[in-house]
């Protein structure tokens, strides 16, 4: 394996959302990137051609986050490609739509399946990808949410998962440095297709008053939460274990 000079970074759960949004800004931004998925291949190839009109390289790389051996076959891939790591963003997650009143409609089996991608997964990629960061003297974002900081219309499982994400970033950063920073973002309701689950028929009326009450009086985009991860990524050089919520001020008025 033979380092490039090119800097690299590798986006899990990268097909659409928040993942293709972080993977274009890196490309941007002249790092080659490796572009994770779990099943949309489509997606994730209209990612890659998205990135290349950047000019820079992509690898198209197909793991289950919470299966060790994929993990670890996945930054094998990342490694011979590129040569070295510089940037993981931590961002393959999942949720399931029960409403959080509904104690007894939780599935256990989904319950385990929702923290195995959102909590096992971001450690299991953090430890494979571990080495190469820490050559690289790299940093880890992972993909929060509002709803791992505070109650809200989530899912009791994903907010749960998110917390532990949280913690998991505050802890990493103790743990990875002083070679790796590790932050995270913790977007507010982002609208598409995740929301429109989440709220279902309220969709529409919610995400409306939504942003009438938020200080810069629009919802989150995925571009707004890929421009925080970037400045993790290319600034905020001495700053770890952090969670930047990126809501437009919505938190702090309510």
């Amino acid at each position: 394996m033979n380092a490039s000079s090119t800097k690299s970074a590798l986006v899990t759960g990268a097909s659409s959302g928040i993942g293709r949004a972080a993977a274009i800004a890196l490309a941007k931004a002249g790092y080659d990137v490796a572009i994770n998925y779990g099943g949309n291949l489509d997606g994730a190839k209209e990612t890659a051609r998205a990135c290349e009109t950047a000019g820079v390289r992509t690898l198209i790389v197909q793991a289950d986050v919470a299966d060790d051996p994929s993990v670890r076959a996945m930054l094998d891939s990342v490694g011979t490609a590129f040569g070295r790591l510089d940037v993981l963003i931590n961002n393959a997650g999942t949720t399931m739509e029960t409403v959080p009143r509904d104690l007894e409609g939780v599935d256990v089996d989904q319950w385990r399946r929702v923290f195995d991608a959102n909590v096992l997964g971001l450690f299991l990629v953090t430890r494979a990808a571990a080495p190469m960061l820490k050559a690289a003297h790299g940093c880890i974002v992972n993909t929060c949410s509002i709803a791992g900081v505070r109650p809200g219309a989530q899912p009791l499982v994903y907010a749960a998962s998110k917390a532990s994400v949280a913690n998991l970033t505050r802890t990493l950063g103790g743990a990875l440095g002083p070679e790796v920073r590790v932050n995270a973002v913790a977007p507010g309701w982002i609208a598409g297709d995740w929301m429109e689950r989440t709220l279902g028929e309220n969709y529409d009326r919610l995400m409306e008053r939504r942003a009438k009450m938020t200080p810069l009086k629009r919802n989150v985009t995925f571009e707004d939460v890929a421009e925080a991860m970037m400045g993790f990524v290319e600034g905020n050089r001495f700053v770890t274990g952090e969670v930047m919520i990126v809501d437009g001020g919505f938190a702090n008025v309510t």
